[in-house]
């Protein structure tokens, strides 16, 4: 795929590693989804687990409704930075957690009725008005590699249709259910499908519905009309404000990770070890798996030089793949790592002590970038007590 980011950045212009985001390729993705919104009326929540980076809420929060968060600190900087609606979630709440969640959610959504009986009596003595709702499991999987199936067989997020039957629905104002990861609008179209089929004889009595994330609206060829299709029937059909909560789809194709060839070793074949981690900087690489896209670089035997890419930490398998460039490499080089501003920045860890990577804005109107972040030894040491 052809990016539409950082065209003329020069990446000598950072320190590396540094995580680069474009703004004018988040202003088109935000400018998709607030079209969606428009024919819709519905809300896109920006899903802090996947995109986080207060430096962009002014921008971001001009086009979406809010957040959702999944922790107290998520729930936290979408009240205190962000400033718009706030959308908790979790798999369990402990009594601290629920404590702190209730100072900055206006949406609370439980993850069992266990939890709605145990904590309703603390929500309704929370000054602040907080509307609860349940999220349900309708069992039908769209996503293949389990680790990202939240409706796999024995999975613990969502409530099971039939777990509801004999339930009190009374204080609960809307369902939330999420099923799909990197999916289109066909897989969200037989999801609803599903849904309502299971749980539809629920939906008079509620106020909204949050159809989760996973949606990649923003990428080339998604089929926007269908799921328009999609939200205009649970509005017309139930009267229902529609939530999404994507992530990825803000951030995709924004930005990049900038790292430089710190050395070349030969071990059955050349090996660049860069000055960056998978593990530490890149995790969903090793999790997913995937392979990463270089700018310049291609799959190997493809260009006439081949290297194995390696990370800096002592994690054995700290590798980013095998790859082909047009030109040998020399140490200096920097690499333009593709697409690494979704569930990257926030995954990002101190393992081995290695350097988390700077963050910086793009601003291609300007041709300036400005770094908003840089980390030093007292990240690493303050965390660790």
């Amino acid at each position: 795929m052809e990016r539409s980011y950082l065209l003329n950045f020069d990446p000598e212009q950072v320190n590396t590693p540094c995580f680069v985001v474009d703004e004018s390729a988040l202003l088109r993705n935000l400018k998709i989804l607030d079209e969606v919104q428009q024919q819709t009326e519905c809300r896109i929540l920006l899903a802090l687990k996947g995109f986080a980076m207060p430096g962009v809420f002014p921008l971001v929060r001009k086009y979406l409704h809010g957040v959702c968060a999944s922790s107290p600190h998520e729930a936290r900087l979408g009240r205190e930075d962000f400033q718009r609606e706030v959308h908790s979630h979790g798999p369990a709440f402990s009594d601290r957690d629920l404590t702190e969640h209730l100072l900055y959610c206006d949406h609370l959504v439980f993850n069992s009725f266990q939890q709605w009986h145990r904590f309703q009596k603390q929500v309704r003595e929370c000054p602040r008005d907080i509307s609860c709702g349940l999220r349900v499991n309708p069992a039908h999987s769209e996503t293949a590699v389990a680790l990202y199936d939240p409706c796999r067989p024995g999975s613990r997020l969502g409530i099971l249709r039939e777990q509801f039957s004999g339930k009190d629905l009374t204080g609960i104002s809307g369902l939330h259910l999420h099923t799909l990861c990197e999916k289109g609008a066909d897989a969200l179209a037989r999801t609803a499908e599903v849904f309502e089929e299971q749980f539809g004889e629920f939906l008079p009595r509620m106020q909204w519905l949050n159809l989760g994330g996973g949606h990649l609206i923003t990428a080339p060829g998604y089929d926007t009309g269908l799921l328009c299709e999609v939200i205009n029937h649970f509005r017309s059909r139930h009267d229902l404000t529609i939530y999404l909560e994507p992530g990825e789809a803000i951030a995709i194709n924004t930005g990049a990770l900038i790292t430089t060839v710190l050395d070349i070793i030969d071990n059955d074949g050349p090996i660049a070890i860069l000055d960056t981690s998978v593990s530490c900087h890149m995790p969903d690489v090793l999790e997913m798996p995937y392979r990463p896209d270089i700018r310049g670089a291609s799959l190997p035997d493809t260009l006439a030089h081949n290297y194995r890419l390696g990370g800096v930490s002592c994690l054995a398998g700290d590798m980013l793949g095998d790859y082909s460039f047009a030109a040998p490499l020399q140490v200096g080089d920097r690499l333009i790592i593709e697409d690494m501003s979704h569930y990257t920045m926030v995954k990002t860890n101190t393992f081995n002590g290695v350097r988390l990577p700077d963050i910086a804005l793009y601003r291609p109107e300007r041709k300036a970038v400005e770094t908003l972040r840089s980390f030093t030894y007292e990240d690493y040491r303050n965390r660790l007590g």
